[in-house]
């Protein structure tokens, strides 16, 4: 594994979540690098690689900055025996390529309905994790007839400060510093693409996400680097929206409570979205 220092958005999501929760190794497949299940498609002079495991309704699962689908290994095996599931590496992250100058979170998410488009899949559940979360609800508002139902966790709408964790705030600041004072070679200058469009993205009004049309299940730990006021905030602007609130939970909802996380959000698919009234405690 590459040092720290060399990876911003996946030491975020990795290092300060993900290895918080100590996780164990699951022995089999090696997710993210399965020639048996794993294919490319070119899309806008790039290169979008994804696995496919599984048959029945389409689940395309989308990973945090950073990171790949192996983020996912919790999650691939339960999903799998229900769903045909798409994991697929975002663009200039796992190993899929980007050779640009600079990236936006609307340039993944047009990248996703591409996916989607080359496998002739007309719409489909997804599953969004930190950014993933961020490109499901672009999808969902740039591409509304692709997304059945979304289950997104530790998303934001903005990159202001304010709506961050302060150690979370500057431990980006200070991995900033770092890569500018790495050598930049192109590896580097892929991981500052990355970590600048998370400084400066997204911008995404709370109002327009009352546009989205299709059920949304609104995930984030009570510890989360994105604070659970900015997640209330996402579920209150969202018309059909459930919200999940995990105890004790950083940002890495769907490792630290797999079994957990995996069932609700099964459970979210399978079931019509109906509102709740205040008084149903006996229903």
């Amino acid at each position: 594994m590459r040092k720290c220092i060399k990876l911003p958005m996946a030491v975020w999501l990795v290092c300060i979540a993900f290895y918080a929760d100590a996780q164990k190794n699951i022995p089999g497949i090696n997710y993210g690098s399965n020639a048996s299940a794993g294919k490319y498609i070119s899309t806008r002079g790039i290169e979008i690689y994804y696995e496919i495991y599984g048959k029945g309704a389409p689940l395309l699962l989308i990973h945090g900055n950073g990171g790949s689908i192996n983020n996912f290994k919790y999650q691939i095996p339960y999903f799998s025996k229900y769903y045909r599931v798409i994991a697929v590496d975002s663009r200039a992250q796992g190993k899929s390529t980007d050779y640009g100058d600079s990236l936006t979170y609307e340039m993944m998410a047009d990248d996703f309905n591409a996916v989607l488009d080359s496998l002739h899949i007309d719409s489909a559940y997804v599953i969004g994790w930190s950014d993933g979360g961020i490109n499901g609800l672009l999808l969902a508002l740039r591409h509304p007839e692709k997304v059945k139902k979304l289950a997104e966790t530790g998303a934001n709408l903005i990159p202001d400060t304010s709506v961050f964790d302060p150690a979370g705030n500057a431990f980006i600041e200070s991995t900033v510093n770092d890569l500018h004072n790495h050598e930049m070679d192109k590896d580097a200058k892929n991981q500052l693409k990355l970590v600048h469009m998370m400084q400066i993205e997204p911008n995404i009004p709370s109002v327009s996400l009352r546009n989205i049309k299709c059920p949304v299940f609104v995930i984030g730990g009570d510890h989360d680097v994105i604070l659970p006021f900015h997640t209330l905030e996402i579920f209150n602007n969202i018309n059909r929206a459930y919200l999940w609130i995990l105890p004790r939970s950083g940002h890495a909802t769907l490792q630290r409570y797999h079994d957990e996380f995996n069932q609700k959000v099964h459970d979210f698919f399978t079931r019509p979205y109906t509102r709740p009234q205040w008084d149903d405690w006996d229903k």
